[in-house]
């Protein structure tokens, strides 16, 4: 989990796999970051996992559920109670079950800035 980002109160994150959040990315309460599930294909039922990323400056709105091996794109906005079992596109707005594509955002604050440098040896 990258600085400044925020995970709401009530979310799950099912980490049986990794799970990176990028910088300035919020997942809203009661959000399902889901990184397994199992294999409905077989009689056993085996576990079957893939990681999670949500790139940076992204928002998943309350309740939505993402999805094992599923990468949200910098700036994306995944809408309240959204199904996303695919990845979604940089600075894309997607919603509904399953998601689908809304628009493409600006969002230019977060296009236009230069890549955060770290301070070495320096605690602010």
């Amino acid at each position: 989990m990258d600085a400044g980002a925020t995970i709401g109160d009530f979310v799950d994150v099912y980490c049986v796999d990794k799970i990176c959040i990028g910088r300035e990315v919020t997942v809203s309460q009661y959000a399902f970051l889901c990184t397994a599930s199992h294999n409905i294909e077989s009689p056993h039922r085996e576990l079957v996992r893939s990681p999670i990323e949500v790139r940076e400056a992204a928002w998943i709105f309350a309740g939505a559920f993402i999805s094992p091996g599923v990468t949200i794109g910098k700036g994306a906005i995944v809408a309240a109670r959204s199904v996303v079992t695919r990845d979604v596109p940089a600075f894309h707005v997607i919603g509904g079950n399953p998601a689908r594509f809304i628009k493409k955002r600006s969002a230019s604050w977060i296009q236009n800035r230069s890549p955060r440098k770290e301070a070495k040896g320096k605690n602010k």
